[in-house]
């Protein structure tokens, strides 16, 4: 009974939340967030096992339906323009907010390295879900900055690794795996939907999360996460999927109708508003360096490479949620961070995904006829 209750409560909060993204123009990945902090701050929800491992693998199509939706071609071209934008965007935060934990804070160096890993992301999951919801996905600007969150999030990734995952022998499966499932499906694809495709029971979309499945079992395996090869898939995968709308339109229904919300609903209810209170002016003072720091090594580079939409690239490049909660929780599970610091960096970490893009919505938001016309310029 406890979790059909909680299923009805968490459904009813995610269906008004849609109704007020609709209603107030903003992305529902917004909206969903703060229903998640109001559902564990005033309703008493909490989070179940079902609940955890739909959000964990929203999470992860999130992930691949961001690299399906970057164009190879346009990375091969922008490759410039997208590391110089991704590189620097998680460098110079990444370096702000170590130096600040470590230096005015006095953290132990590997809990400023937690917090700098952190803050340092852009994150996939927002920045997918705000472009497909504004007709963005497909131009030009939104494919730069889905590249350059790539980038981000990598540099991010790689920096986790080698400051704290040890090498082992579950570590390599885990390599092994991954290599395997992105170079095999998109190879196996094309025979695959012909002979199963188009059915109402959708084999092409139990594939992908067939696949999805084996690279979570197997990050889990080498204590890692799937996120990196999981967008690394969906890039493998976006070539042959731009000849297969229909199912990509229909993963797209699956994960935003049913698994999403969890992910967003959960993530808002990690918030801790007593915990905020407690530590209201760090939580600012991070938040501001964050942003700051994304706006002193993104901004000129998107002045160059994104004008006119210079503001709003660097807004979007400045907001945070699947891998710095990932990180956080990592800090904490291991021991080298506290409860503390971690609601300190997780509260931190989802004000990243709100502010920054509900600014960027409601002000810089790009026409997306404008931009369609541009391209043709």
């Amino acid at each position: 009974m406890e979790n059909l209750i909680i299923a009805a409560i968490a459904a009813a909060l995610i269906l008004l939340a849609s109704m007020v993204s609709v209603e107030w123009g903003i992305s529902v990945a917004i909206t969903e967030i703060l229903a998640g902090v109001i559902a564990g701050n005033f309703l008493g929800l909490h989070t179940t096992p079902w609940m955890d491992f739909l959000a964990g693998f929203a999470g992860i199509v999130l992930t691949f339906l961001a690299g399906t939706e970057v164009d190879p071609d346009l990375l091969r071209q922008k490759w410039k323009e997208s590391f110089l934008i991704g590189g620097v965007s998680f460098l110079v935060p990444f370096v702000a907010c170590m130096a600040f934990a470590r230096l005015a804070l006095g953290w132990s160096l590997p809990a400023a390295q937690i917090a700098g890993v952190a803050l340092s992301t852009t994150s996939l999951a927002v920045v997918y879900a705000v472009l497909v919801e504004t007709g963005l996905g497909n131009t030009a600007i939104g494919k730069l900055i889905m590249t350059s969150t790539f980038i981000t999030d990598f540099g991010t990734a790689l920096a986790l690794s080698l400051l704290f995952i040890h090498p082992g022998v579950m570590l390599a499966v885990f390599v092994a795996v991954s290599v395997l499932v992105i170079w095999l499906v998109p190879r196996l694809s094309p025979w695959f939907f012909r002979r199963y495709g188009e059915r109402v029971t959708e084999p092409e979309i139990k594939l992908i999360f067939a696949a999805l499945f084996a690279l979570m079992l197997a990050a889990e395996a080498g204590e890692s996460h799937a996120v990196l090869p999981a967008f690394i898939f969906g890039l493998a995968m976006a070539r042959f999927l731009v000849s297969h709308r229909n199912q990509l339109r229909r993963l797209r229904v699956v994960a935003f109708a049913l698994l999403t919300p969890f992910f967003f609903l959960k993530s808002g209810m990690n918030v801790s508003l007593p915990a905020v209170a407690a530590n209201a002016g760090l939580l600012v003072i991070f938040l501001a360096l964050k942003v700051a720091a994304k706006f002193i090594g993104v901004y000129p580079l998107a002045r160059r490479f994104a004008r006119p939409y210079a503001w709003y690239t660097t807004l979007l490049m400045s907001t945070g949620l699947t891998f710095g909660t990932i990180s956080s929780l990592y800090g904490l599970n291991a021991g080298i961070i506290n409860q503390t610091q971690f609601s300190v960096l997780v509260t931190t970490v989802i004000g990243t995904a709100v502010i920054p893009t509900l600014i960027a919505q409601r002000f810089f938001s790009p026409q997306v006829s404008v931009e369609k016309e541009s391209e043709h310029v």
